[in-house]
């Protein structure tokens, strides 16, 4: 079971455009020098999107209408694919798991997704798992399905790159009688599994996808006892929900899934190379106890509370890098709260650990840093619902990108359907330390401000830090957006407003000290500015700070 896409997929919203706040913020004080050899311009796509929102002008979407992005590179093209969503259902109707593609992750283009129907090997799963639980086949008419977060990946088999889906389908009907969950229907048990499918495809500008069926499903450790009490019963039957993959190749050469949501916590699941399916056999998607289920359905790698059968995590995200395999994560419900965090493991079957040394797989509490929470910049509605994230490295370069939905407050404008606008942020990533003392102990925090491409204008010098600039203290609150406060970094080095104390900056490594805090300083665009404009932005956190600083200059 899952709720979070209630408001996204049930409700018909009528095209309402809003005009945004026209007040200007002054010029910064280091304007982009000219420079005869860079041709740059600034993004100028709007945030409502909904006076473009129908399906006739989807080709005007840019990153309208994204929802559980995942991004591969593949032919010159970063291939974007995501959960079937959309402002006023408008994509409803015309396939699932539809992309868009880019050369500058900037422009995007949509592309169609990989097939229009549920694969029939879904049914058959479905009924032939029912079948040996001594249930009664669900008529395939009357299976209702749910599309969901798809992973692409680029992957490399027998010498030819292709790309990689794994691809979620739920099935929305109880299993005691089959008929669809609606609480008018309510029969005393809970609603049936999800499948994990895989396609692949050469072709994807064409949306030539060859599907290859069956990966995983939710899995029970409560052998067939898929009884609940009531509707108000939380206590979810499947241990290990089959939604939201994500997939690495370790350096080591071996292939793994990695998925879960809102149930037990993540399983890991080996893969063959070549074939994309599991290594091992399966095995029925129910035991008595959970250590025989994982022995066949995957090892358990994290929990956000343990022993808890209903918990806000969710939609796994995995990279390596440096030695570590970084595991990103969703908390929360989607519609305002939804925040990412990180932790990390030397090993892919963990221990995973935050930046504290809060050990994630075993459950023992929340896990920082945040790597993106609900905000708000001065002038702006800001953003909530900013997570379900992709993570992805710039083609040939040592640049990372974090991709998530971001989705505006709710009745911006007077639109009462404003938060299911679904506007896709592409944020690069700086690797900040975790305090300093160490240096060398690198995070991934997300950038204040969507990324624009912004040119190499040159060193980024203390002198031009100094100024205003609006200052957010990320930190976690159930449901609220953090505001921004003022904050001057005076030429002789102090600081005042938000922050107090001194602050110092390392040119070479663009890190700015303030206090005991490190910051990682990046030229981004002021996309609440208008017009909009090129400005700084730091990014950065403390191991025991339980928050995120972020701050843009102003003037």
């Amino acid at each position: 079971m899952r709720i979070k896409y209630i408001l996204i997929l049930s409700v018909c919203v009528a095209a309402i455009s809003f005009e945004g706040c026209k007040k200007d913020i002054k010029p910064i004080v280091e304007p982009p020098p000219p420079n005869p050899g860079i041709n740059y311009t600034i993004p100028t796509y709007a945030d409502d999107y909904s006076s473009i929102a129908s399906w006739s002008s989807r080709n005007k979407w840019n990153l309208a209408n994204v929802h559980d992005p995942s991004v591969a590179y593949y032919n010159g093209y970063y291939y974007m694919y995501g959960t079937d969503a959309s402002y006023g259902n408008e994509a409803v109707g015309h396939g699932h798991f539809q992309g868009k593609r880019s050369t500058d992750l900037v422009n995007w283009e949509w592309v169609g997704g990989p097939f229009y129907a549920a694969p029939s090997w879904v049914a058959d799963s479905l009924n032939a798992i029912r079948s040996r639980m001594g249930l009664a086949a669900i008529v395939k008419e009357n299976i209702v399905y749910d599309f969901w977060a798809p992973v692409v990946r680029r992957v490399n088999v027998g010498g030819k790159d292709i790309l990689r889906m794994y691809y979620s389908i739920v099935v929305d009907n109880y299993i005691k009688t089959g008929n669809a969950n609606t609480p008018a229907n309510f029969d005393g048990s809970w609603s049936e599994r999800a499948f994990i499918g895989m396609c692949e495809s050469t072709d994807p500008v064409g949306a030539a996808w060859t599907d290859k069926g069956f990966v995983t499903c939710s899995s029970s450790d409560r052998g067939k006892n898929y009884n609940r009490t009531g509707l108000s019963d939380w206590s979810a039957y499947f241990y290990y929900n089959a939604i939201d993959p994500t997939f690495i190749v370790t350096p080591e050469g071996k292939h793994y899934l990695i998925h879960g949501s809102w149930h037990s916590g993540f399983a890991l699941l080996q893969l063959d190379a070549t074939t994309g399916k599991p290594l091992k056999p399966l095995g029925e998607p129910y035991a008595n106890s959970a250590s025989e289920l994982s022995a066949r359905y995957g090892l358990r790698i994290g929990t956000r509370t343990a022993g808890s059968r209903w918990q806000g995590s969710e939609a796994p995200e995995i990279i390596y890098k440096d030695g570590f395999y970084y595991l990103f994560m969703a908390y929360d419900g989607l519609d305002i709260p939804y925040n990412t965090r990180v932790v990390r493991s030397a090993n892919i079957e963990g221990p995973y650990l935050d930046i504290t040394g809060r050990n994630f797989t075993s459950g023992s509490g929340d896990c920082y840093p945040i790597v993106t929470h609900p905000y708000k910049f001065n002038l702006s509605n800001g953003w909530v619902g900013i997570s379900h994230c992709c993570i992805f490295q710039k083609e040939s370069t040592n640049e990372w990108f974090y991709m998530s939905q971001g989705r505006l407050p709710v009745n911006v404008g007077g639109n009462a359907y404003s938060n299911a606008i679904m506007m896709g942020n592409v944020r690069r990533i700086v690797w900040c330390p975790a305090s300093s003392g160490e240096p060398d102990n690198l995070w991934p925090i997300a950038l204040p401000e969507r990324y624009a491409a912004v040119p190499d204008y040159g060193t980024i010098t203390k002198d031009s830090l100094a100024g205003t600039w609006e200052h957010i203290n990320l930190k976690y609150t159930y449901g609220q957006q953090d505001g921004a406060a003022a904050l001057t970094l005076k030429a002789d080095g102090t600081l005042s407003g938000a922050l107090t104390g001194n602050w110092s900056y390392n040119a070479t490594k663009k890190q700015l000290t303030m206090g005991q805090i490190i910051v990682c300083v990046e030229r981004e665009v002021d996309w609440e500015a208008n017009p909009r404009r090129v400005t700084f932005v730091y990014a950065g956190t403390e191991k025991n700070l339980n928050a995120t600083y972020w701050g843009k200059k102003t003037k």
